[in-house]
């Protein structure tokens, strides 16, 4: 069954128009997502914990990505799915929307080519953190969208997104990163 979106503003909100998320991408409708970056106080310093996607995910497949984030579907808005996401990917159930911290929105515009076909994402997506000190082996992960997860001191983790070299397989904006609280 196709995922139906809301086709939304240049601010966030719904037109009243909808849009599978096949055709969103394929044409560069712009929709919503809602991401989540957990965040730890470690001993080496602040840490976030990366997603690894899987390797059969139509966009960015085999590189570490946020925390959990996914598309929003129609009618729904940005916290329930960031809820809903934590719960599928991740098997996190025990947040509400109190847990999340809102750290901003952000305007996604990208095209690239993945499994031989054009993706034009363009998106508006609001941030959250979590501060929650998850041990990866007690996570539940949708072997579909999530491969592995690891945790990364979030300066290191800048490190490795401003390198040109590509050695860190990622999808990861800096300026999500500097979205961030830094405590």
């Amino acid at each position: 069954m196709a995922e139906i979106l809301d086709i939304v503003d240049e601010f966030g909100n719904p037109t009243g128009e909808t849009v599978d998320r096949q055709t969103a991408h394929k044409r560069g409708i712009r929709h919503r997502t809602a991401h989540v970056w957990i965040l730890r106080q470690a001993g080496a310093g602040l840490e976030v914990l990366l997603q690894k996607r899987s390797k059969i995910k139509d966009s960015n497949p085999g590189c570490y990505d946020i925390s959990s984030a996914g598309h929003i579907p129609y009618g729904q808005d940005f916290l329930t799915s960031a809820l809903r996401e934590l719960q599928e990917e991740l098997g996190i159930t025990d947040v509400s929307a109190e847990d999340l911290h809102y750290c901003g929105q952000r305007i996604i515009k990208v095209q690239k080519v993945f499994h031989g076909e054009l993706f034009i994402d363009n998106q508006i997506s609001n941030i959250y953190c979590l501060w929650r000190d998850v041990d990866p082996a007690h996570l539940n992960l949708q072997e579909s969208e999530v491969e592995d997860v690891i945790w990364i001191n979030l300066n290191r983790c800048k490190e490795l997104v401003r390198m040109e070299d590509k050695s860190f397989p990622h999808c990861i904006y800096l300026e999500e990163l500097e979205m961030l609280p830094r405590i």
